[in-house]
């Protein structure tokens, strides 16, 4: 399932319809830096280097924000979101909802050290909806490119450096990373012994950007 993304909905600037707010002093903030300070952190200095190359003006690029936000190739970030069971069996004012926060929250810790070319710039557990889950939004990139800026954004490449190589076109370098994301389940359920799985599982799904 993919729908439109808000940072600002992550981070509860506003309160969604289905929100308890009494709940909601247990949500989890873990980062949430401004998408364009990330940008000028991660690319600044490729982006020099590529401008330095140029020799025609209308090459030149302003903004690498701006050109990705424009971009038909690339998004400028991607959000990932993570959730265990359902309301029915893991409601979030449940016992077991407070075991799948636990478990939300070692998934996260993990993340960036797993995903060393995913930048995570907002994170954040939602406690205060129906089911707990977990909000990732990155910025995926790659290095030593030999197209564009050395350093840029790029999903697919960003993925591959990190082992989902990608086959068929049904067997991408996503759909490699998810399923090894997926395949975490497993090793979180072992450590928590009283977490009795769900049918309806480990649920990723992932969302279209909008800042």
């Amino acid at each position: 399932m993919v729908r439109k993304g808000s940072v600002n909905h992550n981070s509860c600037k506003f309160k969604a319809e289905n929100v308890d707010s009494e709940r909601s002093y247990l949500n989890v903030d873990y980062c949430n830096e401004n998408i364009k300070k990330v940008y000028h952190k991660l690319f600044d200095e490729a982006l020099q280097r590529y401008n330095e190359k140029r020799t025609r003006a209308d090459r030149l690029i302003a903004d690498y924000y701006e050109k990705i936000r424009n971009s038909k190739q690339e998004k400028p970030f991607h959000e990932l979101i993570l959730q265990i069971g359902d309301k029915e069996n893991m409601g979030a004012g449940s016992e077991n909802g407070q075991l799948a926060r636990q478990i939300l929250d070692e998934y996260y810790h993990g993340f960036q050290k797993r995903n060393p070319n995913l930048y995570v710039f907002s994170a954040h557990i939602h406690m205060d909806e129906a089911t707990p889950h977990l909000h990732i939004d990155f910025v995926p990139f790659t290095t030593g490119s030999k197209r564009g800026l050395d350093t840029r954004v790029s999903l697919k490449q960003a993925l591959a450096a990190q082992g989902s190589k990608g086959g068929s076109r049904g067997d991408t370098e996503w759909s490699q990373w998810v399923q090894s994301e997926k395949g975490l389940r497993g090793r979180f359920q072992r450590k928590k012994r009283n977490f009795k799985y769900c049918r309806t599982g480990w649920r990723i799904t992932t969302k279209e950007w909008k800042t």
